[in-house]
């Protein structure tokens, strides 16, 4: 089967711990023929030593010996298959509260939110904070996974329950960005995941893959303004290419062409594509996503971290306001400074003011606090050195993120996404 072309959907699972998302994820390879026989094997004898009388779907996904001694997952893992239709990746994020932080990775990229709820339990506060972090990473789909039905003998009542629930605290706190919907299953039987389930007839919807193989990936960032960040500079000062002023980097988004006028930030000069080269390639055009080299008619003396832009201008400045995931066991507070890194481009920022952070529980906005602990999501006004060539994330998510590093130990303590 040529997949070479087909277009890839990528999902990001989440809900609380031990709510099935690795079980969820095997049966889907499992149902989709996605397994080779010699790792179905491998599984079914890990099985067996475990003392299990059945096959342990989750061990296709759990890849590290910690993971599946303690049964949980630890790390984000990424599953790639794909069907007839298109490529599939998948981000499988740990479920307890302590690594919020991975979740925050696994959907950053995300076309659509896989949020997995125990019918047993119904909301808990790990499914609030994960719906939250959709609305904010702006995953354009979000399908709410009612797992574990045959524990709650495939209940039509306990699955409106917990559809009434959902859609209560997404129109509470006001939740927008993604359209949600939501579907009953079993995935340690298989009810609902490739097949319509026969254990529930009252059901009336689409399978988990139907679903997913009918879900149009939002538009294309080639669709957005024009952004690409200088991330080298490239001068031979060889004989051949004495005068050679390559600008090498990756696009962010949107699309550049030879011709094209473009500004260079922040230095606001003013210049012409005079070529485009991947590689030992001359290209007319570059898009979204392609690492290229940009070559301008004027010496404009851009460096590394500037950026290149076309239409939609950009706003910018050195203050900023942005909603921040907090990642660090030491406190956030107004007064401390971080190194800001947003793509290549480094700076040193002091965070103004906490403006509120978001409860968790009801997802509602406090005010009036004095510090973001671990895992602690709301917005903060931050100041740099230099102007941040950010968008807003809401309109650019491949151009609207940042992290906070640790100017000491260097460690990632915050993930921002710009207001």
């Amino acid at each position: 089967m040529d997949i070479s072309n087909k277009q890839v959907l990528r999902i990001a699972t989440a809900g609380s711990v031990d709510d099935g998302k690795s079980t969820l994820i095997g049966r889907l390879l499992f149902d989709t023929k996605s397994v080779t026989s010699d790792k179905l094997l491998a599984i079914e004898e890990s099985s067996r030593r475990k003392g299990l009388d059945y096959t342990d779907l989750s061990l296709l996904t759990d890849g590290l010996v910690a993971e599946r001694e303690q049964g949980i997952t630890i790390d984000v893992a990424h599953i790639y298959f794909a069907t007839k239709t298109r490529k599939y990746i998948i981000a499988d994020t740990p479920g307890h509260i302590e690594y919020t932080r991975n979740m925050v990775t696994g959907a950053s990229n995300a076309d659509v939110s896989l949020i997995l709820i125990d019918a047993r339990n119904g909301l808990v506060e790990q499914t609030r904070r994960h719906l939250y972090i959709a609305h904010l990473l702006r995953v354009p789909k979000v399908l709410v996974c009612v797992n574990k039905m045959d524990l709650v003998g495939y209940n039509q009542k306990r699955f409106e329950s917990i559809v009434k629930e959902v859609n209560a605290l997404v129109a509470n706190a006001s939740l927008t960005g993604f359209d949600i919907s939501f579907l009953p299953i079993s995935s340690l039987y298989g009810e609902n995941i490739v097949d319509v389930s026969k254990e529930m007839p009252w059901y009336s919807g689409s399978s988990l893959i139907e679903i997913l193989e009918a879900t149009e990936v939002k538009a294309q960032q080639r669709e957005l303004p024009s952004r690409f960040q200088i991330q080298h500079v490239i001068r031979p000062k060889t004989k051949n290419y004495h005068d050679y002023r390559g600008y090498a980097g990756k696009i962010a988004s949107g699309v550049f062409k030879v011709g094209d006028k473009v500004t260079i930030l922040p230095s606001g000069a003013v210049s012409e594509i005079s070529a485009i080269q991947k590689y030992t390639t001359t290209l007319n055009e570059a898009v979204a996503g392609e690492s290229v080299s940009v070559l301008l008619k004027d010496d404009v003396g851009a460096s590394r971290g500037d950026m290149l832009v076309k239409e939609g201008g950009l706003n910018f400045g050195s203050e900023v306001i942005s909603e921040i995931c907090w990642m660090d066991s030491n406190p956030l507070i107004a007064g401390k400074t971080y190194k800001l890194q947003h793509g290549v481009s480094e700076s040193r920022v002091k965070i103004l003011g906490l403006n509120h952070k978001i409860n968790t529980d009801s997802l509602l906005v406090e005010s009036g606090i004095s510090a973001f602990q671990l895992n602690d999501i709301g917005e903060v006004v931050l100041k740099s050195s230099k102007p941040v060539l950010a968008d807003s994330y809401e309109q650019n998510r491949n151009n609207g993120a940042f992290i906070l590093i640790d100017e000491f130990t260097n460690n990632t303590v915050g993930v921002g996404f710009v207001a």
